[in-house]
């Protein structure tokens, strides 16, 4: 048995556009030290899984700058390892329209790849779907079932704002998928929750590219999934660790304030030994606490500089907190300079950020600040 991954990087970007202008949805920072694009990559490797491909789309110096040569995830292999797929376009069709907008458009759009594939099985996943799952079971119950594809679901409890995101999955008692009911309106309550994880069979998924090709489809969901629920084997594989989707900006921010307020939260994504998220190593100073520097409750990168008070807060990589001043709930990515005497609540800051001394500046926790790369204020 032989198993492939195919991992989205721009599916979504429109949901934090705040962060995806000069990026991809794929290389957005997560967690302290981590880029989005690590948990699907990690549960893959974990999972033995080590031929990746991942379809770009545009903005993606920075994800290729990440991931490299494959080597931080052991993927720098002579056979297999992670590659980047560029959508293919024609020199007239030069707006960033015509690229794609779905998981359908994106596979057509790399068909020159999925052709030359050879595995039995093909893994696929998002980048804004944060979880540790065991893809070996996944992939394990999908051959015992005999299914074409197999979706991962979590039961969960939905408020009419986050059904309107999801796509909601129906199934028989044998866990065959029945319905399915894309982004609904006027859901309130229980039910499984498309993770947008899937196993597929490779000859399967050949099929559905070259199909969709011949007949324009688009959505995978609704021209592949719902049109052949009556004749083709689609299952469910119940999840039930942590899960969550990233939405919104105010989805990024909360999510991320989650790994500092929900310790058994932290733990199912980061405490599973024998499943490490793994991330680009960077070779950076320890952090540096002055005497007056105060901390509590924060995730703090190496490479930083403490003169002054960080409570409830993630700090990237090389951040510099000056004398005097208080960063509270507040996210900073990488080198972001805080001058002296400064105040921060609420706030994400983008790479490169300067906060001039004496500046007071702050958001709310259901409206973060956002504060654009390169930016001094």
């Amino acid at each position: 048995m032989s198993v492939e991954g195919i991992i989205f990087s721009n599916i979504h970007d429109s949901n934090i556009s705040e962060l995806t202008r000069q990026r991809t949805l794929a290389s957005v920072p997560f967690g302290c030290r981590y880029r989005l694009i690590d948990f699907p990559l990690s549960n893959m490797v974990n999972s033995n899984i080590n031929t990746i491909s991942v379809i770009t789309h545009y903005n993606y110096h920075s994800l290729m700058d990440h991931i490299g040569s494959g080597k931080d995830w052991d993927l720098a292999r002579r056979s297999g390892g992670v590659k980047i797929l560029p959508p293919y376009i024609t020199a007239y069709a030069n707006n960033i329209n015509n690229l794609y907008r779905s998981r359908l458009e994106a596979l057509k759009s790399v068909n020159y790849s999925i052709a030359q594939m050879t595995s039995d099985y093909v893994v696929m996943s998002d980048c804004d779907v944060i979880c540790n799952i065991d893809l070996n079971d996944m992939i394990g119950d999908h051959i015992e079932s005999g299914a074409d594809i197999t979706v991962a679901v979590k039961y969960m409890p939905l408020t009419r704002a986050a059904a309107k995101n999801n796509t909601l999955v129906f199934t028989n008692e044998e866990g065959r998928i029945t319905d399915l009911l894309p982004y609904p309106t006027n859901f309130e309550g229980y039910a499984d929750v498309n993770l947008n994880i899937l196993v597929i069979n490779r000859k399967y998924l050949q099929e559905v590219v070259l199909d969709a090709i011949a007949h324009g489809y688009v959505s995978m969901t609704r021209d592949i999934l719902l049109r052949s629920l009556g004749y083709r084997n689609f299952r469910v594989y119940k999840y039930d660790g942590y899960f969550a989707c990233i939405s919104s900006f105010e989805d990024y921010f909360a999510h991320n304030m989650q790994l500092i307020e929900n310790q058994e939260m932290f733990d199912s994504l980061f405490g599973v030994e024998s499943r490490p998220i793994y991330t680009k190593v960077r070779n950076s100073a320890p952090t540096y606490y002055s005497g007056n520097a105060k901390v509590e409750n924060s995730l703090i990168a190496d490479g930083c500089v403490i003169e002054g008070t960080v409570k409830n807060s993630i700090l990237f990589r090389g951040v510099k907190v000056g004398r005097g001043s208080v960063v509270k709930n507040s996210i900073l990515f990488q080198d972001t300079f805080i001058g002296e005497n400064a105040v921060l609540g609420y706030s994400v800051s983008d790479k490169n950020v300067v906060i001039r001394d004496g500046v007071t500046l702050s958001g709310h926790s259901t409206l973060p600040l956002y504060i654009e790369k390169g930016r001094m204020v």
